[in-house]
Parts: structure tokens; sequence; C-alpha cells
């Protein structure tokens, strides 16, 4: 899916007398001169850290300097995201920022908040998706919200506090179903479980879930329209009446109070990558939707959801 090219800066505010471990510039005309750090919440391996890398790597190119991975993983994510919005507001210290971050504050009353920070843009979103196992009695997704309306249902998540929790929840909140919530370290274990007849269903990334095969049955996509990769996958809205929306969208962050003229040349480096074949190729093969929103409209939106999780998880 290639990305429109129409870049929206926002004026961040600017601190007179900045930090004097700041490296740059007020307005940030020598931006960059040394190396960046990418903080990453996640472990190696994963969504998040192969995400990350991948938009380094092009970012890199415009940037004309390295954009160093480092894993810092714990709490999950509110290590990272905490120690992001402590550093300096010079810009060598950029972060992956999760759906996560809008949800830290009210699930573990972590010091994550929209205005520790500046949202630089997002970069890429794995639709939710929920998935019984290849053999299940629900052949659609009307049979299992149906079902779990009447009855208490198991359904495996990438565990307490995740996205794939407030999911779940949130699809009872919106089609009065009673699952119930069973935590895994992780989305796909969640769906390998399902598959193996531990839980009813899972909720996960559809990546994860189409990583299964078949041996799982994908019944429903918590998105607004379906995904190439499951054509024949309706949404939540098409199956049920009932517009679902959850996904696990991510994006590049850093301290709050940015200088505008560093806040434009990561914008536009992030950019740049996300609209790179090689970029993506990646996120298409991890069965990832390429979304790019520019600073202003992704601090719009995180902003948004952070509000949303509020009342939905507090």
């Amino acid at each position: 899916m290639k990305v429109s090219r129409r870049s929206t800066l926002i004026a961040a505010p600017v601190l007179a007398g900045l930090v004097g471990c700041s490296k740059v510039s007020e307005e940030g005309a020598d931006y960059p001169t040394d190396d960046l750090r990418l903080i990453i919440q996640a472990d190696p391996g994963g969504g998040s850290d192969l995400s990350s890398r991948a938009l380094a790597k092009e970012m890199e190119s415009e940037l004309g300097v390295s954009v160093v991975p480092e894993n810092m993983p714990g709490a999950a994510g509110a290590i990272a995201m905490e120690y992001v919005g402590e550093q300096p507001a010079d810009g060598y210290v950029i972060g992956f920022c999760p759906v996560e971050i809008a949800m830290l504050n009210t699930t573990q009353n972590a010091d994550v908040l929209p205005e520790n920070y500046t949202f630089i843009g997002q970069i890429m979103l794995a639709p939710g998706v929920i998935s019984v196992a290849a053999d299940s009695p629900y052949a659609t997704l009307e049979d299992l919200i149906e079902a779990g309306a009447s009855e208490a249902l198991t359904v495996g998540t990438a565990g307490a506090g995740s996205i794939w929790e407030a999911a779940t929840l949130g699809v009872n909140s919106q089609a009065g179903t009673q699952f119930s919530p069973v935590p895994y370290d992780g989305g796909a274990p969640a769906v390998a479980a399902a598959a193996a007849g531990e839980t009813d269903a899972a909720v996960s990334g559809a990546g994860e879930a189409i990583a299964q095969g078949d041996s799982v049955r994908i019944l429903g996509i918590m998105h607004d329209e379906t995904m190439p990769d499951l054509p024949d996958t309706p949404t939540f809205a098409e199956a049920i009446g009932e517009d679902i929306q959850f996904g696990g969208w991510g994006g590049i962050y850093t301290a709050a109070d940015l200088p505008q003229g560093v806040l434009a040349t990561l914008e536009a480096a992030v950019r740049t990558a996300v609209e790179s074949d090689s970029y993506q190729e990646f996120q298409e093969n991890a069965g990832n939707l390429v979304v790019h929103k520019d600073a202003e409209e992704f601090t719009t939106f995180v902003q948004k959801q952070f509000e949303e999780f509020q009342e939905l998880l507090g």
C-alpha cells in the first residue's frame, strides 16, 4: 500500500534556553551532527523491534547519520517510554511508539502521558483480528458473537494491559459479549493456544493469526476495510453491524518540546522511510498495513486514543 507524500508540519513549542546538554540550536539548523539512538520498548525479534530496524535503515539514508536501535524492554514498555520522555529535547534519542503509549497511564499508572512527548509520525498498523481453531464449532463471526453473548467464552490475548486485551474488552462493550481474556506472552502464543483448543478464540494482530496457517479460522477484522491478505474475511461492521476497530499501531516519538527545525527534519526522514519500497515490502510480508500520519495528525490521533482507552479501561 502506497502512502500519501503530503506532509503537514506542526509548530512544536520551543523552550527558551534549552537544557545545557542539548546538542542542537533552538532552530535545529545544524541537526543532525551525531548518530541517533532509537529506543525500542520490546525484546529483539518481535514486531516492534523488526519494524523499528526496518525504518531505521531507511532513515539513515535521509539523515546521513546512523540510527542505532537499542532494546529497552520491561514493564509493558513503560521503562522505555519514561526514559524517552526524560531525554533532552534535541532529537538524538527517539523511540518506537506502540499503541500502549496511550494505555499505560491507565493500566499501570505509569508516567506515560501524551504531553510528555513530541509525536513525529505513525509508520504502521497491525489490525486486530479474532480467530478460532480450524475445527471450532464457530464457523462465522456472527456465530461466535452470538455464543459469547449468552455464555462466557475464553479469548487468548497478548497479556494483561496489552492492546489485544483492550480489544477483547472493547468487543464486550460494543457487541454485548462475555469474553474472558486469557493472558499469553504475546499475540502469536495466544493464537497458537486457540488453535490447540486451549481457549475458545484469540484476539491478535492479523499477521500473528495469518502465520498460524490452516490451523486457525480468522473470523473478523477490527478495521474499517478488509485486508489484501484476508480478502474473504469480513470486518466487524460487515459481519455483525458493529464498527469495532482496534489495532497495534506504531510510530516514532521523542521528548516533548522538540525544536521545530529538528521536528521538520525527523518528520521528513520518517515519511521518506515509510514511502520506501523496501520498508513497504517488509510490512506487507509481516501482514501489517503501511499507515502514515504526519506529526500533526499523529499527535491528534494519540491524544484521542489516550482518551478512548481511559474511558474503556479506567
